[in-house]
């Protein structure tokens, strides 16, 4: 029987790259449904060549259109809106969830997937960070696994597959450094979101290209690895790494340090988490060590402001990390609009975190609650700096 895929942002990055593993593999995989938030012409082309069992437009101003588009896919069954995102994985023929989603919105979907025991393979790192706590405990509850997409994280957990309880010394995270790595603090007072787009090594979306150039992406992976790998944040070191071969590592209690080196393809990752234990042949570039040279630096924490909130959320706990990922949304918006400037973005998360009320113990009703908070705060210092 083919294993059944949900991939929920079938039209961004990884989702389209998950679908070219599907075909690759059609022999073992199967798109039962496909979503994507705005994206409804692509949506329709995607559907048309996996013929999936259903789609899900998640801007229900657009369920028309692709109902138009898919007017003679009368096998293909059309929804729209969220709750429909969180009805769809629900689903009893689904085997596993690629959440592909970008932002705070992957966390409901993601939610009812874990109660519906569906296998996680997660490339949403909003979801842990905004509610990690809540997220490993439902998982537990409901048995079922998480397995990371991200290629850091991706690297970390193949790095420690077969190491039983040995306990993890330090995780080595590595980031690219993004396209400002050698730019001077003055420097990145001036850039632009079309600077901050050309992204020296990864092929990502606008939203995510900007939080690799922040630095709060790598931030991000800081809280996710805690919660994915229960390690606090002091055994996590952040390496830049400008030429992203070596994804991540781990160092154990005896000082071995074992790491993942690949090209820079997302496919491995999203393959990976798709057939883990088993290893599939997989097309494409080969990584060559004789030409590839191996860097490696300490991040910049003061022209990286982002980086260094994300530690901080990590040490407030409770709602804090929920509060920064809310801000940096408005913020990153703001920035690609041109309504602020690229370091503006780092003082408003700051301040919007200084300013947001702290919950210790938050609940799911606690987290939806705060982000609202925290984006009305964020957006009124965004107005104030515009």
């Amino acid at each position: 029987m083919k294993q059944q895929i949900c991939i929920l942002g079938s039209t961004g990055s990884i989702g389209t790259q998950a679908l070219e593993v599907i075909e690759e593999h059609s022999d073992r995989f199967e798109a039962y449904c496909l979503t994507a938030n705005n994206r409804v012409e692509l949506l329709a082309q995607q559907a048309r060549k996996f013929q999936p069992a259903a789609v899900v437009i998640a801007n229900e101003d657009k369920y028309g259109q692709l109902v138009e588009l898919l007017a003679d896919c009368p096998d293909i069954k059309v929804y729209a809106g969220a709750q429909a995102l969180c009805d769809i994985v629900e689903a009893q023929p689904i085997d596993m969830v690629l959440t592909a989603m970008v932002g705070f919105a992957g966390l409901a979907p993601t939610i009812h997937a874990i109660k519906a025991r569906k296998k996680i393979c997660l490339a949403n790192k909003e979801t842990l960070v905004v509610a990690g706590e809540l997220i490993c405990n439902l998982a537990g509850q409901y048995h079922a696994p998480i397995l990371p997409v991200d290629s850091e994280h991706s690297a970390i957990f193949q790095s420690i597959v077969g190491e039983g309880d040995n306990e993890i010394e330090k995780i080595l995270l590595t980031a690219s450094g993004g396209p400002f790595r050698q730019k001077t603090l003055d420097e990145m007072r001036t850039m632009t979101a079309a600077d901050a787009l050309k992204h020296p090594t990864w092929d990502m979306g606008a939203k995510i290209t900007i939080d690799s150039a922040s630095m709060m992406n790598k931030g991000f992976e800081v809280i996710e690895a805690k919660w994915l790998f229960g390690v606090e944040a002091d055994k996590i070191q952040v390496l830049v790494h400008p030429q992203s071969i070596v994804h991540s590592a781990v160092q154990f209690r005896d000082g071995a340090v074992k790491a993942q080196l690949g090209v820079p393809d997302m496919r491995l990752p999203i393959q990976y988490a798709f057939t883990y234990p088993d290893r599939l042949p997989m097309t494409g570039e080969r990584l060559d060590l004789f030409r590839h040279p191996l860097e490696f630096s300490e991040p910049d924490t003061e022209k990286f402001k982002c980086l260094a909130l994300a530690f901080e959320a990590l040490r407030r706990r409770g709602n804090a990390a929920c509060v920064v990922n809310a801000a940096n949304e408005v913020v990153n918006l703001a920035f690609r609009q041109g309504r602020i400037g690229f370091l503006d973005m780092g003082d408003i998360i700051e301040k919007t975190l200084d300013k947001a009320t702290v919950i210790a113990a938050p609940t799911y009703e606690d987290y939806i609650q705060s982000d609202a908070e925290a984006r009305r705060i964020a957006q009124e210092l965004t107005t104030l700096n515009s």
